[in-house]
Parts: structure tokens; C-alpha cells; sequence
């Protein structure tokens, strides 16, 4: 993985107030997340309307119990992500709509979604150093699939 080249094009002038503030909702609804690790936060819009939120956890109906959050091989199997929750609770088509992450890029598996649904705009934090370091190539391939369909991804320090 270490030949896929990093084609994050950061686009800083082209965050608004508007961005400042979705990306601020989306740190906000992260905190609603009951893992004890990781708390992410999804915003999806369009123009300035809000068409969906979410944030990281289990599926609806399923307990959050302690022990399942704590042990990270089942959280992770069982863990809908804040992208993912935030697609599913649109019900509508997101063609062209902007999606806020928080407190990282999503990693490929997300990001393939994001594109499916048709989402042209992903803004998020800069990814951490310790992020980039466990997670770095899933998140070289999400930047070469936004790059390659014309996905604008903002990074914001």
C-alpha cells in the first residue's frame, strides 16, 4: 500500500462559516455516541439545510452494554459508523449534498458509501498523526476514490 500516492487536495479557502458550523454540529452529535473510545459525528447537507445526522453505535434495539463497547473485536463488528447512520437516516437522495465528519476522515469502507450516494462534498478535521499512523492507507485510498470520481475533500485544521 505504500506506492498508492496521498491525493488529499486541501481546499482552506473554500471553508465558510456555514462549514465552521456544520463541522462544529458534527462534534456536538459525536458526543451522543455511548462508545467509550471513540466518539464520531456525522452532519449531511444541502446548501445550508440539514438532511441528516448521526453518530457512531449500535444498531437501534441492540443494548449498549459496557462489556460490548469496551471489547473492540465486538464493537467493531457490531458498530454502525456516523457516516453510515447518517446515509441511512436520510431516506432521501443525497446527490450532491455535503457531508461533516467529525473528529476524522472516513476510512475507505465509508468513503466508498459516501460516493455511492452521490455526496460530492466531504469536509473533516486534518487526520492526527496517530490517525494517519494506524490508519493511513485506508485513508490514502479514500482521498484516490474522492480524487477519481471528482469528490471535493476538504481538510480543516
Amino acid at each position: 500500500m505504500d506506492t498508492l500516492p496521498m491525493m488529499i487536495k486541501s481546499t482552506q479557502q473554500s471553508i465558510s462559516k456555514w462549514d465552521r458550523r456544520f463541522l462544529d454540529l458534527a462534534k456536538h452529535i459525536a458526543e451522543w455516541s455511548k462508545d467509550p473510545s471513540t466518539k464520531c459525528g456525522a452532519v449531511i447537507t444541502k446548501g445550508n439545510k440539514i438532511i441528516s445526522i448521526g453518530f457512531n453505535g449500535l444498531a437501534s434495539g441492540i443494548e449498549d452494554y459496557a462489556e460490548r463497547l469496551a471489547n473492540r473485536d465486538v464493537k467493531y463488528k457490531m458498530v454502525i459508523h456516523a457516516e453510515e447512520n447518517a446515509i441511512i437516516f436520510a431516506k432521501q437522495d443525497l446527490k450532491d449534498c455535503t457531508i461533516y465528519l467529525w473528529p476524522f476522515p472516513p476510512y475507505s469502507t465509508c468513503a466508498a458509501k459516501i460516493i455511492q450516494t452521490g455526496i460530492t462534498r466531504v469536509v473533516a478535521p486534518i487526520a492526527s498523526s496517530d490517525l494517519v499512523e494506524r490508519w493511513g492507507d485506508s485513508l490514502k485510498i479514500s482521498a484516490n476514490m474522492y480524487d477519481e470520481v471528482g469528490v471535493e475533500f476538504v481538510e480543516v485544521e
